[in-house]
C-alpha cells in the first residue's frame, strides 16, 4: 500500500494539498511476525528485465532492496534469494541512486531541502 506523505494531512484523493514540495511515497511491509514496517520508497529500477524497488525503513539508514511485481491486486514485494542476483541488483541500485544515497547519508531522507 502506498500513500502521499507530505505531512499536511490535507489530501483529497490524488489531488495535491497546494504546498510547494514533492510528495514522498510510502509502503508498509508486513514482517513475518505480522508487524508493519513503514518504508519510504527511494525508487524503482530494472535489472535483467525484472523490476526492483529500493526502500528505506522509517528511522533507519540501511536501504532494503526487493524484486516487485505489480498487477490489478496491487504491489507484490519479493525477497531476492540468490546472492549473485542480489549483488547485481545492489550494484545497479548504487549506480542509479548514488545522489539519493549521498543525500540520505548527509541529511537524512525525510528532511526538507
Amino acid at each position: 500500500m502506498t500513500e502521499n506523505n507530505c505531512g499536511c494531512n490535507n489530501h483529497k484523493g490524488e489531488e495535491c494539498c497546494g504546498h510547494d514540495h514533492e510528495h514522498e511515497e510510502v509502503i508498509y511491509l508486513t514482517l513475518e511476525d505480522d508487524t508493519e514496517l513503514k518504508c519510504d520508497i527511494i525508487g524503482t529500477f530494472e535489472v535483467d528485465n525484472k523490476d526492483y524497488i529500493a526502500l528505506l525503513p522509517e528511522g533507519e539508514d540501511q536501504v532494503l532492496l526487493y524484486e516487485y511485481k505489480e498487477d490489478e491486486n496491487g504491489l507484490e514485494i519479493l525477497n531476492i534469494e540468490d546472492d549473485e542476483e542480489f549483488d547485481k541488483v545492489s550494484e545497479a541500485f548504487m549506480d542509479a541512486f548514488s545522489e539519493a544515497i549521498e543525500s540520505i547519508d548527509e541529511e537524512g531522507f525525510d528532511e526538507e531541502e
